[in-house]
Order: C-alpha cells, then structure tokens, then sequence
C-alpha cells in the first residue's frame, strides 16, 4: 500500500506568528490548483528544532522554510546541502524526500531576482556594480555571498566591526574603512542593502544605520530586508531623493517564489504572491 502524498508545507522560527509566508504561500498554492495543499507557521524553540525537522516527514510534510533563529540549525541537520547553503553556512529551505532532508538557501537568488527583474535600470546589470551591505549577520552573510557571485563590488559594514571584517574575509569583500565607519556617503553606490535588524522593531531604521542623510541618488537601487506593517524610513527617503526601492516583502516573494518550485516543481505567479504578503 503505498502512502499518501506529502502535501503539508511550514514555515519555522521562534517567534513565527507575524510571518506572511502562510498567506503568501497557500495563496501562490490555490492559484495553481494545490487546493488539498497546505503551509502553515510553527513556533519551535531552538532546543527541540533539530528533533522537529526529523518528525516532520512522517507528519505529511514535503517541506519547510526556515526563518530566525533557526536557518544555521537547519543547515547543520540537513543530509545534502545546495552550494549556497554551505557556502553562506546557513539554509531557508528544506525539503524531504526518501528519508533525507535537504537544506537550500534562496534568500540569495530570491535577492537577485528582485534586483535583476528590472530591464532598463542600472541594477539589472550588477557585474562592476558597487553595493553596500549593512549587517554582517545572517541576512548579511546570504547579501554579501549573493552580490559578491554576481561580480559586484562589495563594502560591508557592521555595528561590531570585527563581525564584518571576519565574514568580509570569509567572503573576499572589503569592509567600510575605518575613517569612514560612522558616516557613509551613500552617493557613490548602485546598490544599497540594509541587511541589519535596524528598523526591525518598527523604529527609524535611518537612525541606526550610518548612512548620510540625504545622500540617495537617482540610479541608485536600495534594498531593505525588514519589512513591517509600514514602510520603513529607509526606503521613505531612499525613494524621495529618486532611488530605486525594493522592501522586504518583494524579497519575501522572491525567495517564497524558489522555495514553491523546488517544493512543486511549479512557477508560482509572482503577482498572487505580492497581493497576499502586502493583504
């Protein structure tokens, strides 16, 4: 007798309950005719993730994403692991299939996707391109691995400048001089990521960051990771002075968009997507 299908998704993190990915994803699900499928969020504290991971399958799931505090431990309980996943040490994505859990990471590609799909603007080609990441964190190590693969010359700044210069070694970027840490001209960037918690608790972003105010620029593309239930200031003013702007949930999209074909082997519409993170 053979067993039924896997047809449940998650999305797991600690805490889980603000997450769109469950409306993004059962909408993006619908819309492809998946209506018996299902994702949901599930809150699991750090100490009982890995043994969840391993249940997981025999309850009926395909698969999971992976959200904070968690994305380390579920590279470090995967079987098989994309390149990206080692390579940043960190995985979003996991899938089951045969007894083994396989770890992805598509907050990279999801990033590049928002950038790329652009034709015409001067971040649709980032070979050459200067970019600024802010954060040398999780989100950070994915920016800078993902930027740096697409020729792009990287500046990393964090608020702990050791962190940055660790990974920026790691990774074989440069970090933000020292003369220069606490007050960055933004000007000289085609690209800008804020890939730190600032702005994460629904505070000023701008007044965390070290980013000179009103230095944005037409021709410029700036990236927040966060998003919340408002936009945030960096993008407010990045936007005001004739910047490019992409918030957190288009990277949501993105990413939600890699993780839903490696789970159905399916496009998702993009725009079903957006309606339901932004609902």
């Amino acid at each position: 007798m053979n067993p039924e299908p896997a047809t449940r998704l998650a999305v797991l993190g600690h805490p889980v309950s603000h997450s769109r990915s469950p409306a993004m994803q059962n909408a993006a699900l619908a819309a492809v005719g998946l209506e018996d499928w299902d994702y949901e969020a599930i809150d699991v504290v750090p100490e009982e993730f890995a043994l969840l991971v391993r249940e997981l399958p025999e309850r009926g799931f395909l698969g999971a994403n992976v959200t904070v505090p968690h994305k380390e431990a579920a590279l470090a309980v995967a079987d098989q692991a994309s390149e990206a996943a080692r390579a940043i040490g960190a995985a979003n994505t996991l899938s089951f299939s045969k007894g083994l859990v396989r770890a992805e990471n598509t907050d990279a590609p999801g990033l590049i996707d928002a950038l790329t799909d652009d034709p015409g603007t001067p971040a649709a080609n980032l070979t050459g391109a200067r970019a600024l990441v802010l954060g040398a964190g999780g989100a950070g190590r994915a920016v800078v691995w993902a930027l740096a693969g697409e020729g792009m010359t990287v500046m990393l700044w964090n608020r702990t400048r050791s962190k940055a210069e660790d990974l920026a070694a790691r990774l074989g970027v440069e970090v933000i001089p020292s003369d220069q840490h606490g007050s960055i001209d933004p000007g000289p960037f085609e690209v800008i990521v804020n890939a730190s918690a600032a702005g994460l608790g629904g505070e000023d972003a701008l007044a965390h960051l070290p980013l000179d105010q009103g230095g944005f620029r037409p021709g410029q593309t700036v990236v927040d990771m966060v998003y919340g239930e408002m936009e945030g200031a960096l993008i407010a003013a990045a936007r005001q002075d004739g910047a490019r702007t992409i918030d957190g949930l288009e990277v949501l999209v993105r990413q939600g968009a890699r993780s839903f074909e490696i789970w159905t082997g399916m496009k998702p519409d993009l725009e079903t997507m957006r309606q339901a993170a932004r609902a």
